[in-house]
């Protein structure tokens, strides 16, 4: 994507010509750039499309200052007003600072010369930034070797000029490129300790009459072969992976033959203190073999950093729990498991314990998965109230157990 060519360090929209030489760490590719007006050396930078159509790119100036750039070709900015966004590494505390759109399809956003933000995003394993009234999450890969080697591109073409242009990406040793744990984490897949062909499981549930069922995008990310779903009392069925969105974290798969139960979603929005149970298989192997049935209300309508997409749930989400379903006190689904506040790791960055802060996708994503997906689902109108074992005992026909075989290094990102 040629839109590594506009960003020079600065919110403007002057061209650059390049690369020059090259950076390839990881996913990041990029290299040196010169102005285009006289051909002087301009910045170095490197960037990575994600799935969600996004191009991230990192740009270190002639000056040593850095900067990022967004740009997705179906944006329709406006150039020249700026807007306030925030960006959080690994959900720790929010840095504030301005986009400046450089055309209708490029953000650029200014990055401050300060040594804790630096130090986050060369360590972080997610990137989040929430910006007029959305929130996108980033994975990030190999960020301790990015920067690092587009500084090295800048103070080698400084030296040296372009002619001796060459690969300028470094590579660290393991233990400087050590990455420190997530304090918000997603309810993943259960996984042992690493070995090749290692198993991981998480929840789905039937949605349409055909056989679709849906899950977390995480719980089928890095599965090797067969994806396997297993419904209460039947044989185990190959599903094949229809479609996925990692933004929202959401997958589609279908059996070869339909099922006989359907989960139905939910007409209404919920409410705050609104009864929900979540149904999974949490621990699959080390717990019960069967499926768990947790009870709580929704706390809230947003995630983290107000991100409206999800619900923030009380009642309890274990691993393996994600892609199960959220459901009403009338059985229908309000929502799907998808990540947990990790308590530990969340008091050690703040000093306090936070107790029952779960998040569920909210349903709204999940019919705009589907509709983009052509898949037909069962909308449900408010119905009396049922008892916990009523809702769990008509669940038992529409929640699977999913699992399939992962590599080591896809079950070790897990």
């Amino acid at each position: 994507m040629s839109v590594a060519l506009y960003l020079v360090g600065a919110p403007s929209v002057s061209e650059a010509r390049g690369p020059y030489g090259s950076i390839t760490v990881g996913n990041w590719n990029g290299g040196a750039y010169t102005h285009d007006k006289d051909g002087s050396f301009s910045h170095c930078a490197a960037g990575a499309t994600y799935k969600s159509g996004i191009y991230v790119l990192v740009s270190v100036g002639e000056r040593l200052d850095w900067s990022l750039g967004f740009a997705h070709q179906q944006w329709q900015l406006t150039p020249g007003a700026a807007f306030p966004l925030a960006i959080t590494f690994d959900g720790r505390p929010a840095f504030n600072l301005q986009g400046h759109p450089l055309d209708a399809n490029l953000v650029g956003v200014m990055m401050p010369d300060n040594s804790a933000l630096i130090a986050q995003f060369r360590k972080a394993k997610v990137m989040t930034v929430f910006a007029q009234d959305r929130l996108f999450q980033f994975s990030l890969d190999h960020t301790d070797e990015l920067l690092p080697s587009l500084l090295n591109c800048v103070m080698s073409v400084k030296k040296n000029g372009l002619a001796s242009a060459g690969e300028f990406a470094v590579t660290l040793s393991k233990q400087t490129a050590a990455r420190p744990a997530v304090a918000v984490t997603s309810v993943q897949p259960n996984s042992a300790p690493p070995a090749p062909d290692k198993s991981q499981t998480g929840t789905g549930f039937v949605i349409s009459a055909s056989g679709h069922v849906v899950t977390n995008q995480h719980v089928v990310d890095g599965c090797v072969g067969d994806i396997n779903g297993n419904l209460s009392g039947q044989p185990q069925v190959v599903l094949r992976l229809v479609s996925s969105d990692e933004t929202n974290d959401l997958a589609l798969l279908q059996a070869p033959t339909p099922f006989k139960d359907v989960a139905t979603i939910r007409e209404k929005p919920v409410h705050p203190g609104d009864s929900v149970v979540a149904i999974g298989f949490p621990l699959h192997g080390l717990l019960t073999s069967d499926f768990t049935v947790t009870t709580g209300i929704v706390s809230s309508l947003s995630g983290i950093l107000n991100d409206t997409r999800y619900l923030q749930i009380s009642a309890a989400v274990q691993q393996g729990n994600s892609g199960g379903p959220l459901l009403d006190s009338a059985g229908a689904v309000a929502g799907m498991v998808a990540a947990k506040l990790n308590a530990l790791k969340f008091a050690k960055a703040t000093g306090d314990l936070p107790e029952n802060v779960n998040f569920a996708i909210k349903t709204g994503a999940l019919r705009d998965f589907l509709d983009n997906s052509v898949v037909a689902y069962q909308m449900a109108d408010a119905k009396q109230e049922l008892k916990t074992s009523e809702i769990a005992s008509g669940a038992r026909a529409f929640t699977l157990l999913i699992s399939c075989k992962a590599s080591e290094s896809a079950a070790t990102k897990k």
